[in-house]
This record gives C-alpha cells, sequence and structure tokens, in this order.
C-alpha cells in the first residue's frame, strides 16, 4: 500500500476552498480522524460478551489515528492520508492467543510481508506491522488489573513508515479503559409532544446534535464503523442484539488489512470521504437560520466529525475528546429550553447539566431506522420525568419550526 493513499481525487476550486477553510486552517485538527473501542467481557456485559464466569475476561480494544492532508496532483490537488495508525490489543486464554498469532503469521505471508531482521517487525510498501506478546501487559501491571491465570495478551501495531505516534496518543485506549463500563442512563417518563411548537415559549434555547443529522446528509450510521472494524458480529438488525467480537480466532479485522490492506483501507476512510464529500442539510441550515434569528444561542454542542453544521455557518462546541469525561459546554445565561437532535445516548451527561440550570430537555427523535425497508424501533437512552420528545425527523421539524416562528403573533 503507498502512503498518501488518495481518499478524494481532484479537488475542484470549491472543494479546495472547503478544505482550506474547514480542515487545514480549522479551530481543531479536523484533518484527524480517531477512534476507539474497548470491549471487555465481564458479569456486566454478559449479554453481549457472553460472560459466564469469573475465568472470561477476553477483552479486545481497537484504536485507530489517520491523518488526512492535500497531495499534489498533476491536474489538482487531492485529499490522501498521509499517516495511518491502528492498534489491536486482544487478551485470552493463551491458546487463543497462540492460535490467534498463528493466524497472524499466515495473513502475513498471504499478504506479502517481509520480515525484517531481528525483531517482530514486518514491511509491506509503505506499511509496518510490530507484534508484542505479552505474559502480563505492561498497562495492566501498572494499572494493577489481574486477568485470569493463562491469559495472555497480543499486540498488533499497523502503521505508514513515516508515522510514530507520541506515547499520549498511544496512551489513550488504556485510559479509556480505565473510566470503566458506561453506565446507560435508565430513561424516566417524558412526555410525548406533536412538534416543536413548544419551543416558541421557550426561547431562546441551545442545541445538542448528534449522528441524526449525518446520516440525513447521506454519511454513515456508527453503527457503520463497527462493521470495519468488527467490533460485534453484526447479527440481527437490532443493535442490542449484537455480540461482541472477543475471541482473537473469530476476529477477522487483522486478516482483512494483513492480506488486502489496499482493500480495507478503502473502508477506512470511506467515513472520511462521505464527510468531506457531504453538504448541509435543510435541518441544518434551518438551525442557521433560527441561529440568526436570536431563537438559537450559544454553540452547537455535538461529537460530530462531519464538520456540516460549521459549513452551515455555526459554531461548533465539539466534545470528542477521549481525555475529558465531561467536556466544557459554553453555556447561555438565559436560555431555557436544549432541544437534543438525533442523538441516542448523552454520552458527555450535557442533557443532565441542562436539567441542572432548571432547563427544560426537549428531544427530537424518531427513535428507530429504516433498514431494508422496516421501521426497527431504537428507543432514547436518556429522556428523564418532565423532558419532552418529538418523533419527528430533523429534516421535517426544523423547517417547520423555522416557519412556525416567521408567522407574526397576537
Amino acid at each position: 500500500m503507498d502512503i498518501p493513499y488518495i481518499v478524494v481525487d481532484q479537488l475542484d476550486p470549491d472543494q479546495q476552498q472547503i478544505w482550506k477553510t474547514y480542515f487545514g486552517d480549522a479551530d481543531r485538527p479536523r484533518y484527524v480522524e480517531e477512534g476507539i473501542w474497548r470491549r471487555t467481557q465481564e458479569k456486566a456485559t454478559a449479554g453481549q460478551s457472553g460472560w459466564a464466569d469469573p475465568g472470561d475476561a477476553r477483552r479486545r480494544i481497537i484504536h485507530y489515528r489517520y491523518r488526512y492532508g492535500l497531495v499534489p496532483t498533476p491536474a489538482a490537488p487531492a485529499i490522501g492520508l498521509t499517516d495511518l495508525y491502528l492498534y489491536h490489543s486482544a487478551s485470552a486464554p493463551a491458546g487463543e492467543i497462540t492460535a490467534h498469532y498463528d493466524a497472524l503469521r499466515a495473513s502475513l505471508a498471504v499478504g506479502g510481508w517481509k520480515k525484517a531482521p531481528g525483531g517482530a517487525l514486518w514491511m509491506r510498501r509503505d506499511l509496518r506491522c510490530r507484534i508484542t506478546e505479552h505474559d502480563v501487559h505492561p498497562q495492566d501491571a501498572a494499572a494493577g488489573r489481574a486477568l485470569p491465570g493463562g491469559y495472555r495478551t497480543l499486540d498488533v501495531r499497523i502503521t505508514s513508515a513515516a508515522y510514530a505516534p507520541p506515547p499520549s496518543v498511544r496512551q489513550l485506549p488504556w485510559n479509556v479503559l480505565s473510566t470503566g463500563i458506561r453506565a446507560k442512563d435508565r430513561p424516566g417518563t417524558a412526555t410525548r409532544i406533536p412538534d416543536l411548537s413548544v419551543l416558541a415559549d421557550l426561547r431562546p434555547f441551545q442545541v445538542e446534535i448528534g449522528c441524526g443529522t449525518s446520516v440525513e446528509a447521506g454519511i454513515p450510521p456508527l453503527h457503520r464503523l463497527h462493521e470495519i472494524y468488527r467490533v460485534t458480529d453484526r447479527q440481527g438488525h437490532e443493535p442490542r442484539e449484537h455480540r461482541f467480537t472477543l475471541s482473537p480466532t473469530a476476529d477477522t479485522l487483522l486478516h482483512e488489512v494483513l492480506t488486502e490492506p489496499e482493500e480495507k483501507a478503502a473502508e477506512f476512510v470511506e467515513m472520511f470521504r462521505a464527510c468531506f464529500l457531504a453538504e448541509p442539510t435543510p435541518a441544518l441550515w434551518a438551525l442557521r437560520e433560527l441561529k440568526d434569528a436570536g431563537h438559537l444561542v450559544g454553540p452547537v454542542i455535538t461529537h460530530n466529525f462531519d464538520v456540516l453544521a460549521a459549513r452551515a455557518g455555526l459554531d461548533e462546541c465539539f466534545m470528542r475528546r477521549y481525555d475529558q469525561a465531561v467536556p466544557d459546554v459554553e453555556w447561555v445565561e438565559g436560555a431555557k429550553a436544549l432541544l437534543v437532535v438525533g442523538l441516542h445516548a448523552d454520552r458527555r451527561r450535557v442533557q443532565a447539566r441542562a436539567r441542572e440550570r432548571g432547563m427544560k430537555v426537549v428531544y427530537l427523535d424518531p427513535e428507530g431506522f429504516w433498514h431494508d425497508g422496516a421501521f426497527l424501533p431504537y428507543p432514547l437512552e436518556g429522556p428523564q420525568d418532565g423532558d419532552l420528545v418529538c418523533w419527528a425527523t430533523a429534516a421535517e421539524a426544523l423547517p417547520a419550526l423555522v416557519n412556525l416562528l416567521k408567522q407574526p403573533t397576537g
């Protein structure tokens, strides 16, 4: 695989300006894409991890960090993947780790990787693969974590040849692991509302958006990343049916990368390409109109990395920071409500903080999604007693709210 790996070829002038404004000279490194998953086999995750007794303590950690940049070509600049870092750590009984290591060696051979002298390093064109086996992982020793007797860990790092992430980056997944399992919210009794007209009496309000607005723009839902990185087995349509990928011998991610890296790289960059090529939707332009009219105040609170709110002319309070369990949020004095659009789970406790400020929390979400022509329920996790829930899409409800608030009163 050659680095840079072309992601979007021959940008037109408008695309070049989008890159310069929202990526190259942005207020945060939007040219970096990063993801972390930690999946552990324990009693609290028994339904998805297959835990049956204390001897079940398999663990899988995935961390990827990609950097994109402009790449000159004869016709016009392109966007290329310029730095690649993929970390995979599997902990399991020794026999499974041995079989896992044997399978990796076979995949390296199929993929045409060459072993470097004097170490567990393999090379293939502009890629490097390093494999390290641990009886006791140094991170577990440092944190005082004890896996069951007979467990071992195998770490695999795949990087572009010229990229060496700093220790702070390599430490991130272990910091996330140390926070423990996320405790899901227990929904209270919310009130259903037919539309967002209630916000006419709750002005000004703030907004928090999730991936619902991204999906409306044609960006794949986040569970597409689960498919690409084999986070779950993806059996069945209901997300709660999906079981964690924990058995190293049933984990196909590394085999796919090592045997056909160019083909897998096309999947790795899929989300970034979709985000760059997407356009702001009517729902986002409606938020801009609400902002310009003074009904919406403060920045858009979001963990979305698609940049679409910014491209619609809205300031963003970006929260997808792995080193902040409770990120800062710019609250506006006098805001009466928080409108939560297309966000299934409050992972940064924004809604709880809004309630503490006396703000009414209003959800806009269809509580489900379409798959193969069928609507599959996907209930919100966060609504509490006194909250309001509107069953509609952002594309439907937000332009309607703009039109409603334009109507003369009295």
